[in-house]
């Protein structure tokens, strides 16, 4: 996850996402920098828009909140469907990877 905060960082500061900038900022944070990592990461991020990734994931809070305030408002049996539901959805999210987080 640190790789992934150290591209944010870089972003943020509007330098390139790069492997080495990514090295460099999580070598400053302390941890020992895993090349393989990084360079997965750099690869994942190959094309993506960040600032539009990032912009799309803030609307999403929003646009859960409405889906979450109907199942609070639903019958016991539905509450608990919804939880069996959610989660089936949260053990898939998190097999989904780093690919899923910027598109």
């Amino acid at each position: 996850m640190e790789y992934v905060y150290a591209a944010l960082l870089l972003h943020s500061a509007g330098k390139d996402v790069k492997e080495d900038g990514i090295k460099k900022v999580v070598e400053a944070a302390g941890v020992a920098a895993d090349d393989v990592r990084i360079k997965a990461l750099v690869a994942a991020l190959e094309g993506v828009d960040i600032a539009k990734v990032l912009s799309q994931a803030a609307a999403m809070p929003v646009a859960a909140a409405a889906p979450a305030a109907a199942a609070a408002a639903a019958a016991p049996a539905a509450k608990e469907e919804k939880k069996e539901e959610k989660k089936e959805e949260a053990e898939e999210s998190g097999v989904e990877g780093l690919g899923a987080l910027f598109g």
